[in-house]
């Protein structure tokens, strides 16, 4: 059975934690970063070492292609991108870049027979660190974002995104982007970036889709006052109600599906002064569930809470949704049977977290392949996956491909 090789895939692992490197060990590299780039030019640089052709498209998104041997067959494309959040981990993104330049390697380097064109592809901004939304290119490509929208949109400093694009050098033209008639299947690796796999000792992660979502903003009302004049009787507290609708949140949503998710991850206080009553909370609320109903039960619950605890005023605004997506089941189908090839133990499951793959669902056939991420951690710089399950992983991402490979479309 073949299989891809592991000095390789630690050199890869080793090579582009240096661009962005933090001293915990983890890295920040933003997209179109210095950082960043140098990670682009190292792949460009393995990528033609192995003969294949680099172009990019308008968006910055990157393309390598050895040629099959069947002209007129649409490409296998494996991408995912190279762009951390702040002090990330070294496998986010990442992996399932070096997975596609060694999955490339290999055939390359032990002449394995292919029939359509093979793509490693690097995807820019998919974590919208500086420039939101996140998966902004898969986005713009698939008809999500609007693409004048995302240009304008702005970092910290004040550059645009479409600033950036222009300074990378790495623009190109919107005739080689990701389309259904020159592509026919894409797959992305990726980390778990939880820690199922992990507790339950399953060595692959099937992915079958990727978890619908709602993203709520939670306001209160109250009064500003000072903190040593105003009597309790007298107050009308914000932060007191901000964590009583988040304890009312937890208690309805605690009452429904037991793989719902939930999370309130920021906190906006008013005035934020230790001298002076919380007059105005403004918090976020993220919920996630493969079944729509369960979604829908969610929704019902956020709007109808109290309009008023304790003393303050409480409204809420959806600021956006997602549904759940699936994967194709012929995809799904060669990636299982890549797993059973190998003999590897494995658990077909959803992905909680968003994906460039979600939305390439929508225009190609398109699969997951998620590696066990050690005690759950990710976007972090703890992140960690040992070597052993990274190459288990690539080693499926081959199979899978060359056996789509064998297939004229899907």
């Amino acid at each position: 059975m073949i299989t891809c090789n592991k000095n390789r895939i630690q050199n890869k692992i080793e090579t582009f934690a240096k661009f962005g490197g933090t001293d915990k060990g983890g890295i920040t590299r933003f997209a179109l970063s210095k950082e960043d780039l140098q990670a682009r030019d190292e792949f460009a640089r393995r990528m033609k070492n192995v003969g294949a052709n680099i172009v990019t498209d308008d968006m910055a998104n990157v393309y390598a292609t050895i040629p099959g041997s069947e002209k007129g067959l649409p490409s296998i494309v494996m991408a995912s991108h190279t762009d951390s959040v702040k002090n990330g981990g070294n496998y986010d993104g990442i992996m399932g870049v070096i997975g596609a330049m060694e999955v490339l390697e290999t055939i390359v380097n032990n002449k394995i027979p292919h029939r359509h064109s093979i793509t490693a592809m690097i995807w820019t901004n998919e974590e919208g660190s500086l420039y939101p939304p996140a998966m902004t290119s898969s986005g713009v490509i698939c008809g999500k974002f609007d693409k004048a929208e995302v240009l304008a949109s702005k970092s910290p400093d004040g550059k645009t995104f479409g600033e950036a694009l222009l300074e990378s050098g790495y623009v190109g033209d919107e005739a080689n982007r990701l389309n259904p008639r020159d592509y026919m299947a894409m797959l992305e690796l990726h980390i778990e970036q939880g820690p199922v796999l992990e507790a339950e000792n399953k060595q692959i992660g099937v992915v079958e889709g990727v978890v619908g979502m709602v993203n709520y903003r939670i306001k209160t009302h109250g009064q500003t006052g000072h903190a040593g004049t105003v009597p309790m009787s007298f107050r009308r507290d914000a932060l007191l109600a901000a964590t009583s609708a988040i304890r009312y949140f937890h208690d309805e949503f605690g009452k429904l599906e037991r793989d719902l998710v939930y999370t309130t991850g920021e906190i906006f206080c008013h005035p934020c002064i230790h001298t002076c009553i919380p007059g105005f909370v403004d918090f976020s609320l993220d919920a996630r569930h493969k079944d729509p109903s369960v979604i829908k039960q969610v929704v019902d619950i956020i709007e109808g809470i109290p309009k008023e605890l304790d003393k303050c005023k409480v409204s809420y605004e959806m600021r956006w949704k997602r549904n759940t997506v699936s994967f194709s089941e012929e995809i799904i189908n060669c990636i299982q049977k890549s797993v059973d090839a190998y003999g590897y133990t494995y658990k077909r499951m959803y992905s909680g977290a968003g994906h460039d793959a979600q939305y390439v669902a929508e225009m190609l056939p398109t699969g997951m392949v998620f590696v066990p991420s050690k005690r759950g951690h990710s976007h972090c710089e703890l992140e960690h996956t040992p070597l052993e399950d990274c190459w288990r992983g690539i080693n499926v991402l081959l199979l899978a491909v060359l056996e789509i490979d064998q297939k004229d479309r899907i």
